[in-house]
């Protein structure tokens, strides 16, 4: 994420290191219920956090801040573009837009999207998921939301050839708590998550990771609350000039890491494509172009 688009939050963890004490146990406070435990007000903040409104009104200057109005003007901003609905969103975009045909504001928003995200993309965050997904020790779980269980069902389609012991949760409210039986510590579970961030995702986080489970989440800039149960957050920027947001980015995202998992055990998924490619050819699945006999 570019460093424009940093939020509050970044902000914080910015600067955790120059904090005082009390200040710390601020920062804490604030980061527990991200961004609701802001927006109460000072005096509300500081008994919350049990420090005094000086410290309160020192911090959020050492930020970077005007003041604490300034400083919650920003996590109202954060709040409202979490909660936007599809309708808000596109009436946002309509006017703001510029005169360009709808294609080149789409491809410059997506073109800015990757760049921001691969700005602040950890790459050792990167390898460790890869390694995680590539490690067939484990079982590997993957749940998306309303919207992103389409790109779970994607990744799964595809690491189910890749390796064994993968499951493609089932979408919906009671379907994730059979799953959660099986899940055994050092398990994986890959979560889809963005705004409007949906309950079951926080849950299932927490779940999982007191059975030992290494969640891996992709969300979006903002965070989703499943973040606070993830072992690697990824934050990919989804903004873009349409009432839905775009998932080109973090599809990109997920096809790296699909790629850096299958170079790590190449061997193995090599023998198993060529047993699926002869289950193809056995059903008759795909045509085959027609050969021409020659006497």
């Amino acid at each position: 994420m570019g460093k424009a688009a940093k939020t509050v939050a970044d902000v914080i963890v910015a600067y955790r290191d120059t904090l005082t004490r009390a200040e710390k146990k601020l920062a804490a406070m604030l980061m527990e219920n991200y961004p609701v435990s802001g927006l109460g007000s000072i005096t509300t903040v500081a008994d919350n956090a049990g420090v005094s409104t000086p410290t309160v009104a020192r911090m959020v200057q050492k930020l970077g801040f005007k003041g604490f109005p300034d400083f919650q003007a920003r996590l109202h901003q954060e709040l409202e573009a979490t909660l936007s609905n599809p309708i808000a969103k596109h009436d946002r975009w309509v006017a703001n837009a510029p005169g360009a045909h709808v294609l080149n504001r789409f491809a410059d928003a997506l073109n800015t999207n990757l760049r921001d995200t691969l700005a602040g993309l950890d790459t050792q965050d990167f390898d460790r998921a890869s390694d995680l997904i590539a490690n067939t020790d484990c079982r590997l779980y993957l749940l998306g939301g309303r919207i992103t269980q389409a790109l779970a069902a994607y990744t799964f389609t595809h690491l189910q050839v890749v390796r064994p012991d993968v499951t493609l949760i089932g979408s919906g409210s009671s379907a994730w708590q059979h799953s959660v039986l099986d899940m055994k510590a050092g398990d994986v579970l890959m979560l889809f998550d963005i705004r409007r961030y949906e309950r079951d995702m926080e849950r299932l986080a927490s779940l999982a990771r007191a059975r030992g489970v290494q969640v891996i989440l992709l969300t979006d800039e903002w965070a989703s609350p499943a973040a606070k149960s993830a072992s690697i957050v990824f934050r990919v920027q989804i903004e873009a000039p349409s009432a839905w947001d775009s998932s080109v980015v973090t599809l990109f995202l997920l096809e790296a890491l699909i790629e850096a998992a299958q170079s790590r055990m190449w061997a193995g998924t090599r023998a198993r494509m060529k047993t699926l490619e002869n289950l193809f050819d056995d059903t008759r699945l795909f045509h085959k172009p027609l050969q021409n006999n020659k006497n």
